[in-house]
């Protein structure tokens, strides 16, 4: 089964296949099926053509994959030029939304720190 592009796999439940879709989370896919009629547990390979229709429209009500995409991305480009604090904050590859970077955000900052023992060799028995 295939929805805007992406396809859904087979062997898992619907309400956790159509979180492949870029936008749509397990609430949001939960409330899908709820409208369209289609019990969460049931599998893609098991759906006739009319619920497979009626999952369809309704996940294309939303705004999802590439057109999401653009719009997020638009928003923090916005964000940029105007140069806000958080613009910033996103030309830096920097946390947005308040979290401390003295012990968190190691790896995204370049400060990543090995534990004691990740760099030592093991010596060798002779």
């Amino acid at each position: 089964m295939r929805i805007a592009g992406i396809t859904i796999p087979d062997t898992k439940h619907l309400s956790v296949g159509l979180t492949a879709i870029y936008g749509i989370g397990r609430s949001r896919a939960r409330d899908i099926l709820k409208t369209a009629g289609v019990s969460p547990e049931t599998k893609p390979k098991d759906l006739g053509t009319e619920a497979e229709n009626a999952i369809r429209q309704s996940v294309e009500a939303f705004t999802i994959e590439g057109e999401l995409r653009r719009e997020v991305s638009a928003n923090i480009k916005r964000l940029k030029d105007i140069k806000s604090y958080r613009g910033g904050r996103h030309t830096r590859r920097l946390p947005t939304r308040g979290q401390r970077t003295k012990v968190n955000s190691r790896t995204v900052r370049g400060n990543v720190r090995n534990t004691m023992g990740s760099g030592r060799r093991k010596l060798e028995k002779t």
